[in-house]
């Protein structure tokens, strides 16, 4: 009984496996347009830089400084202006629950978010608010009511500076808990970490990460629609005119996950990256199936290796890394227990295009294929 015990928590632990986005950034010190800067981040790498947070920004800066002089101009990054608003927290986290009261948000074109008798209103973000941090002192998340006025840019740089960031509501029970601390603290509005924009990364990525200087975005024209960082100390965002002045730029690849553009079958690709990186690819999380959607978009195949292996002798799939296979991705029609073993063993690969899920292909295929990258 003690055994079974023990495998079935083995078992989850392995498929809770988490593992976070990691990315490695390129300054590429060449002048272009932004769209040009692009392609160009999509043939070398995966893509111009998307950030997700000030760690991100502190990374981006780091590669910047050695290699350009300080200056007044600004570097590309992969944020483009595309008309289609959507509300998000500005810590980055994913939109699932809103509280909104009744008739908001209006029509009018008010971008930020405050806290009123437990609902949400949308408000003008250049109006005075007391605000509410989301805190941390290493052991646990707090909430930290700040008793200042501020405008929702000035309260965002506030909370990043002193704590975190402005709060996020992400469910009823956080709904509550800053409804309380406005109760107790007798206020009737708080900023909270909600705005929207149109602003979207070039890999599609949900980051709501946004760094501007305080006038920007601007809009100025209505033609500044892609997205620079300034080179100063800040590094702070600019919006700028896709075209006009072409400037030098920012790409970045997965630190950990790597596509090779050659077309071989499955037992040469798991041979190719065991000799020149650790293995084909084990996709365990979604969080790894994210990244393996990042970093497939760009193959020469319409389809493409995974280090997935199905067993005939047992009936299962399995991954050749060892891990557990708990997350799964499958396409309709595929990953069954009757694979067809009197034609040709099958291995797993994912789609290029479209929801990019799992299928099963005969070994002898001949495709492109992920290697996860030795990083000791």
């Amino acid at each position: 009984m003690d055994q079974t015990l023990y495998f079935i928590l083995l078992l989850i632990a392995l498929c809770s496996v988490s593992e976070c986005v990691q990315r490695q950034y390129h300054f590429i010190n060449e002048k272009t347009t932004w769209t040009e800067a692009q392609r160009y981040c999509r043939e070398n790498y995966t893509d111009l830089a998307t950030v997700d947070n000030m760690n991100d920004m502190n990374e981006i800066n780091k590669v910047i400084k050695p290699k350009q002089s300080m200056g007044n101009d600004h570097v590309w990054i992969g944020l483009q202006w595309t008309g289609l608003d959507k509300w998000q927290w500005s810590s980055g986290e994913p939109v699932l629950y809103l509280n909104w009261a009744t008739g908001q948000p209006g029509s009018s074109r008010e971008e930020c978010a405050m806290m009123r008798n437990g609902q949400l209103h949308d408000k003008k973000c250049s109006e005075s608010l007391t605000f509410i941090c989301r805190s941390s002192n290493n052991t646990d998340t707090r909430l930290v009511f700040v008793n200042q006025m501020m405008n929702w840019r000035d309260a965002q740089s506030y909370c990043r500076q002193n704590h975190i960031d402005l709060v996020s509501v992400r469910n009823h029970n956080e709904n509550q808990q800053v409804e309380k601390i406005m109760n107790d603290s007798h206020i009737s509005d708080v900023w909270i970490g909600l705005f929207r924009d149109s602003w979207q990364w070039s890999d599609q990525s949900d980051s709501s990460f946004r760094f501007w200087y305080k006038t920007e975005p601007s809009h100025a024209g209505n033609t500044e629609n892609c997205a620079g960082l300034k080179q100063d100390n800040t590094g702070e965002w600019h919006d700028l005119s896709c075209t006009s002045s072409p400037k030098s730029f920012v790409c970045y690849e997965d630190a950990e996950l790597i596509l090779i553009k050659e077309n071989l079958t499955w037992s040469e690709a798991l041979r190719y990256c065991r000799q020149n990186h650790a293995d084909l690819v084990s996709v365990h999380s979604e969080e790894i199936q994210r990244r393996v959607m990042n970093v497939v978009k760009w193959p020469s195949t319409a389809a493409v290796w995974l280090g997935l292996r199905h067993s005939c002798t047992v009936g299962i799939w399995f991954w050749v890394s060892g891990e557990t296979v708990c997350y799964q991705n499958w396409a309709p029609g595929n990953g069954t227990s009757e694979e067809d073993c009197e034609t040709a063993v099958r291995s797993g690969a994912v789609q290029s295009g479209g929801d990019q899920q799992w299928i099963s292909r005969p070994e002898t295929d001949k495709l492109n294929f992920i290697c996860r990258r030795n990083l000791q």
